[in-house]
């Protein structure tokens, strides 16, 4: 009779524990699938998530089954009980995130969520202003926080203010510390604490309210600073030829050539600093048939998708194809939501193509450009991660901002005087990459520094002895830390820096009539002028500041018309356009602008949208400018001169305005991204401008004679869609924003770079 009590009570247990934990799992499949929308079979296919109001804590958020969720961009999880996200929870496509009226206390554990643009935490008790911007540290994407733009605070945060305290860190550790002579983990270990330990107590900025963050940001500065130190060089043990690798990425394509012996000879010890050849992750090219290979279409857009692919792809109606041997993305692929006036149509035939390169409004006006070239055949070649954080295949967050061909100069130019080699710059490293072979010929790394901008020029450099005076490539570059860096690529040397701004650098532009001319902008609001001088044979070198020209915002791009670089330049601001005197012959070094330039777009200005933000500007002909504002959906092609020679815009009585003379608008992708830069090629009337799909928007600008009609846009010539490269054993690598484009003079290559770390090489072709 006992033992069948004990078998009955034994057997409630269990069933009371099931229940338990019955109880526990209130996070299942089923209701995953419940939950999202669109609705779908599939969690990897799974989009918009809401679990709000389900009375979950954190430990009720299973982490192996919310992996799953590959694809998910929106997560509501407000009207919970949650204190914390769990540990290593990872949602690489996670966009936005409402934790509204939760119990949230420590923001920090939301550190794996760095695709995030868009986070609500209102309503939690604990979440303290020092939270707010340990969370504009933690998440790198973060623009809109409980409801609001924070673009400027944020970037002022992550750059300006890290920048400062970084100062403040290593001048602790300069007066005070050092590395001991023997390593060993112990002693490390204490070296660690201890400067954590200074550096918290010691180190003192900004409002008392704050002082819990600032404990918190030098801790983590004062951490990165020993580990830069500590941990091995990678540049030092880089001495192996640039690998041909196929580790990462592939897409079908022909095989990149092999190296040459030519190119393994440059692996040598620098002063002061070092310039290498880096290992790179390259995306290698194979074929997948003998003559043609098809490509898949990119997913319908969102912005700054992360680089993973869903487990059903989107596909638009007509398809794409590579021609045999060419690799042409034909003409017009693109979505209704993009090209609300354009049709869907089939691959069009060449004549097809030729003739939309050409339809304009036929009213008679002014002519813009008489290119008698067909256009132009592109196919990607090559697509590298050479600017991965210690070298690592799976960085797809360091973003590449800036990239510049280098002039015709030296041994690297062809017999017709063109160049292949290209400078990129991100992160913290600035690369020069062979456009034709993909390799990585030198690279220039600075741990700490994040590098915004570069600048090519050609100065004199004096020959030993009475070898009088030559000619020499250089390269500038700079970033957050608001120094100029100066390299000498063909011999290897970083010979110099100077400090052009205590803020960071956001661009700098030589002017192409005097090579030692330089123009900085950064976030101090000021552009800058100077004269770099040449070098002597040790690389002694002057530089003086000739002009400060006053501007109310930050500068994102500069021009200096063709015809009179020494005169005028063109500043693409956060706040418009503007044009400042730059002659030497006049008495004053410190100038305000002489003219802003206003655009049709300002006119749809609300409380939500400025449209003043100029993040794409450049000359397409002596006098024909291409630029665009942010969220404008266009590019307006204007004449610089005809908008000088009018009079004055009398709107609210400011006599410096005018509006530009639009003589043409060309239609765009309709994101809200910002700083998606355009670029031009004049000698074949081409603009181009990528998304924030990975794709590359170009306009064969011929023979147009349309004048400006209002809400009237012209197609773009061809969309380029993004190669979608395949990283191996974990699918396609979705399209990312295209940050920067350029075209070399002859448009031989394209270069791309993107916020995912990866440079994609566009090659010409013959058409056929």
């Amino acid at each position: 009779m006992s033992a069948t009590i004990h078998t009955l009570h034994m057997t409630k247990l269990a069933f009371t524990l099931c229940l338990y934990r019955l109880d526990m799992e209130k996070i299942t499949k089923k209701l995953l699938l419940e939950k999202c929308t669109p609705k779908t079979t599939k969690l990897e296919q799974i989009k918009t998530l809401n679990l709000s109001k389900l009375g979950l804590k954190s430990s009720d958020l299973p982490v192996p089954l919310l992996s799953h969720l590959r694809c998910l961009e929106q997560l509501d999880l407000s009207g919970n009980r949650l204190q914390e996200m769990p540990p290593g929870l990872f949602l690489p496509s996670l966009r936005t995130l409402d934790l509204t009226n939760n119990e949230m206390e420590d923001v920090t554990t939301l550190d794996t969520l760095t695709t995030l643009e868009e986070l609500r935490t209102e309503d939690n008790l604990y979440v303290t202003v020092n939270d707010d911007y340990k969370l504009m540290i933690l998440l790198p994407k973060l623009r809109i926080y409980n409801g609001k733009d924070i673009s400027t605070a944020a970037n002022h945060i992550r750059y300006v203010n890290s920048e400062n305290l970084r100062k403040r860190v290593l001048a602790v550790w300069e007066t005070s510390f050092s590395l001991p002579d023997h390593r060993t983990t112990e002693k490390l270990a204490t070296v660690e604490r201890d400067f954590v330990n200074a550096v918290r107590h010691k180190v003192k900025y900004g409002p008392s309210s704050l002082t819990d963050y600032t404990k918190w940001r030098v801790e983590m500065i004062a951490k990165e600073h020993l580990r830069s130190l500590t941990e091995p060089n990678d540049e030092d043990r880089d001495t192996e030829e640039p690998a041909d690798t196929n580790k990462n990425c592939s897409f079908p394509f022909p095989a990149k050539r092999k190296r040459s012996a030519s190119a393994a000879e440059c692996d040598v010890t620098l002063t002061p600093q070092k310039i290498t050849r880096a290992s790179v992750q390259a995306v290698s090219s194979h074929r997948s048939t003998p003559h043609k290979a098809e490509w898949p279409t990119s997913a319908t857009a969102r912005p700054h998708k992360a680089a993973q692919t869903p487990a059903t792809r989107t596909r638009v109606q007509s398809k794409v194809l590579v021609t045999p041997r060419k690799g042409l993305r034909e003409q017009q692929h693109q979505s209704k939501e993009d090209m609300p006036q354009a049709k869907q149509t089939p691959t069009p035939t060449k004549s097809a193509r030729q003739q939309r390169s050409t339809e304009v409004n036929e009213t008679p006006g002014k002519v813009i450009c008489t290119k008698s070239q067909e256009p132009v055949s592109l196919q990607p070649l090559h697509v590298l991660q050479c600017h991965s954080k210690q070298d690592s295949p799976d960085d797809f967050s360091t973003q590449l901002w800036a990239c510049s061909f280098q002039p015709p100069l030296d041994r690297y130019g062809d017999v017709n005087g063109a160049t292949r080699i290209v400078a990129t710059c991100g992160g913290e490293s600035v690369c020069l990459i062979d456009c034709e072979t993909g390799l990585v010929m030198k690279k220039y790394k600075v741990p700490g520094e994040e590098f915004f901008s570069l600048a090519w020029s050609t100065v004199l450099m004096s020959r030993e002895g009475n070898g009088g005076m030559r000619p020499c490539s250089i390269l500038a570059a700079g970033g957050k830390r608001g120094l100029v860096k100066l390299l000498h690529p063909s011999a290897n040397m970083a010979y110099g820096e100077f400090r052009a701004s205590r803020k960071a650098l956001s661009i700098l532009r030589f002017s192409p009539r005097q090579g030692n001319f330089l123009f900085t902008g950064s976030y101090d609001k000021n552009i800058l002028m100077w004269d770099i001088g040449g070098v002597d044979s040790e690389y002694n070198f002057k530089v003086i500041q000739l002009l400060v020209l006053e501007t109310t915002s930050t500068p994102l791009h500069f021009c200096l018309p063709p015809a009179t670089p020494d005169t005028h330049l063109i500043a693409a601001c956060e706040d418009g356009l503007h044009s400042y005197n730059i002659q030497l012959n006049k008495d004053t070094r410190k100038r305000s602008e002489e003219m802003e330039i206003t655009f049709p777009v300002y006119e749809k200005k609300d409380k939500d949208h400025d449209y003043h933000t100029i993040d794409g500007l450049g000359f397409l002909t002596d006098d024909i400018v291409a630029s665009k504002s942010h969220m404008q959906g266009s590019i307006y092609l204007w004449s610089w001169n005809d908008t000088r020679a009018q009079c004055p815009n009398n709107n609210n009585n400011n006599k410096k305005k005018k509006c530009a003379v639009i003589l043409a608008e060309l239609q765009w992708s309709s994101t809200d991204i910002p700083y998606l830069s355009l670029n031009t090629c004049p000698s074949k009337g081409y603009v181009v401008c990528g998304d924030e799909r990975g794709r590359l928007w170009t306009y064969h600008v011929t023979d147009l004679k349309a004048n400006f009609r209002r809400g009237k846009t012209i197609p773009a010539t061809e969309i380029l869609e993004w190669p979608l490269p395949v990283r191996k054993g974990q699918g396609p690598v979705e399209g990312p924003a295209i940050n920067s484009v350029v075209m070399d003079p002859e448009l031989r290559y394209l270069v791309a770079l993107s916020d995912k770390n990866m440079a994609v090489v566009w090659r010409r072709t013959e058409s056929s």
